[in-house]
């Protein structure tokens, strides 16, 4: 990013209705088999940097409770998609890989994450991980959302209309894999803009 390119501090939702849709065009890879892991973060472990979200099923009654189904992670060219309701819980080498500080992991509202995963692993100690929302002040950027933050720096829209789906369903359907890769790879390309 250029020193003389003015980035607005806050962005309205009028603002954003006006522009068009992101798209996620990459491959994404559908992690639902154990023997499928290690191959799948033998690929995420050459990166330098990786985009990182979660997913889960949302609760629509009080009583309701449910674990973090899905951990995306996504190069430049590729996002994964570990559906871990399928692969009983985070597999051992996926574990690894979220606590190796060598490959920086970028994410958004992280410590949510890290609750939810710690759920299902409670000795989880996340490494290698950077916060986009504590690098937004200085760049001068008052949001705090990735759709704000994604529609400032590119002027374009990320919808967020399938996030309230069952992530645990048998099969994801397209519309929820591109959802969820987009997430992950925004995370990823908003870091390389600034860091540019």
């Amino acid at each position: 990013m250029t020193s003389q390119t003015t980035i607005p501090a806050k962005i309205t939702k009028e603002e954003i209705s006006t522009m068009p849709h992101e798209e996620y065009t990459g491959q994404i890879v559908v992690v639902d088999q154990p023997r499928a892991v290690a191959r799948a973060v033998s690929a995420l472990s050459a990166e330098a940097h990786v985009g990182f979200d979660t997913e889960t099923r949302p609760n629509f009654r009080k009583d309701q409770h449910h674990k973090v189904s899905l951990i995306q992670l996504a190069t430049e060219q590729v996002c994964y998609l570990f559906r871990l309701n399928h692969l009983d819980g985070i597999p051992r080498p996926l574990v690894d890989f979220l606590t190796d500080e060598r490959v920086t992991k970028i994410g958004l509202s992280l410590a949510d994450d890290f609750h939810m995963l710690r759920e299902r692993v409670k000795t989880l100690q996340p490494a290698g991980f950077i916060e986009l929302q504590k690098l937004m002040p200085s760049y001068g950027i008052e949001e705090a959302g990735l759709q704000k933050i994604y529609a400032i720096l590119f002027q374009k829209k990320i919808s967020k209309r399938a996030r309230l789906t069952n992530w645990e369903a048998d099969v994801l359907t397209p519309a929820q894999q591109k959802y969820a890769a987009l997430d992950a790879w925004a995370c990823l390309r908003i870091y390389q803009y600034l860091h540019s």
